[in-house]
């Protein structure tokens, strides 16, 4: 009788670059998830990793996809899990739905359904920029709508916004010089970390904060030559703070300082007014981002000689 060769332990790792190599090396985990899927009935047949993202994630057909969290992520599945229960029919855009969760070898999983539509970062970069000001505009307005969910369990998220905040500013010098943002802008941060201290609210009823509306993160549909939103997710970099906080995914990535664009993204928000105070803080916000890197965030050709000071950066990025 022919006998099956046991499956291997999802190993241990202490650092993100030995997971990253072994989430790269799909052979190694694949037939773990697949047994995973089987564990809860699940069909396997056609498979599909997706070989972007940060955890193991592989889709099963076209109906559900399966993320596994490694346990030096597991803060991850905390904030995926609680936000999918916390969202769910409170957003008017399709949100993934849990479908069953549990462990294997020390590492969390969900199984999640799968949304229909395109990537959003397939279609953005050959829109006309009619339609990239109107799906701007339903970004604005998906944000808004987020963020009048109230936090429920994912107040309780680790860091909190103050604690957040605060090592932001103090480690926002060294980060910047570390990833070589140009000696012109490093001048003027000591002034707009200043400022930060007391535009940015420390103590504010917390709200629902994404943290990546990018178009890496969205799905969109087509309907007589009209892209749309059609999909949100990837939620596993939640927290909770000040709202203007989102705004900067799709600001820096998509925006791209075009004042229609711009306008359009705030009005969606609900801001009808982009005054200078409103600017001064998405910079600073910009670069106390958990994400920030300008050099490689900032889709704005040949910004850094358009701009000789962060005060001069902002009046560029956010443009009227």
């Amino acid at each position: 009788m022919m006998t099956t060769a046991p499956l291997q332990m999802l190993p241990v790792f202490t650092d993100a670059a030995s997971f990253r190599a072994f989430r790269s090396a799909s052979p190694q985990w694949l037939p773990i998830a697949l047994d995973i899927a089987r564990s809860h009935g699940l069909d396997t047949g056609s498979p599909h990793v997706f070989a972007t993202g940060t955890n193991l994630v592989v889709a099963l057909g076209d109906k559900l996809i399966l993320k596994i969290f490694p346990p030096l992520l597991a803060a991850q599945f905390v904030s995926e899990r609680a936000a999918l229960t916390q969202l769910k029919g409170r957003v008017p855009l399709p949100i993934p739905e849990i479908v069953a969760e549990g462990m294997r070898d020390g590492w969390p999983y969900l199984i999640i359904t799968r949304l229909a539509g395109t990537l959003g970062s397939e279609v953005w970069p050959q829109l006309p920029e009619d339609q990239k000001e109107r799906l701007l505009r339903q970004i604005g307005e998906t944000i808004a709508a987020v963020q009048r969910v109230p936090p429920g369990e994912l107040a309780s998220i680790e860091p909190r916004w103050d604690a957040f905040m605060r090592a932001q500013l103090q480690g926002c010098r060294a980060r910047h010089t570390r990833l070589g943002l140009a000696p012109k802008f490093l001048a003027g941060l000591d002034d707009l970390l200043r400022d930060a201290a007391t535009l940015i609210p420390m103590d504010a009823p917390p709200v629902i904060l994404i943290g990546e509306y990018i178009p890496e993160n969205f799905l969109l549909a087509c309907d007589d030559g009209q892209w749309s939103l059609a999909g949100l997710f990837d939620f596993g970099d939640v927290l909770t703070g000040w709202r203007d906080y989102d705004l900067l995914g799709p600001g820096a990535f998509m925006a791209a300082g075009r004042p229609g664009r711009v306008k359009r993204l705030l009005e969606g928000f609900g801001y009808a007014k982009l005054d200078y105070t409103l600017k001064r803080r998405l910079m600073a916000l910009m670069l106390l981002h958990r994400a920030s890197d300008l050099n490689a965030h900032i889709c704005i050709e040949g910004w850094q000689d358009k701009a000789n000071d962060l005060v001069a950066l902002q009046e560029l990025i956010w443009a009227e």
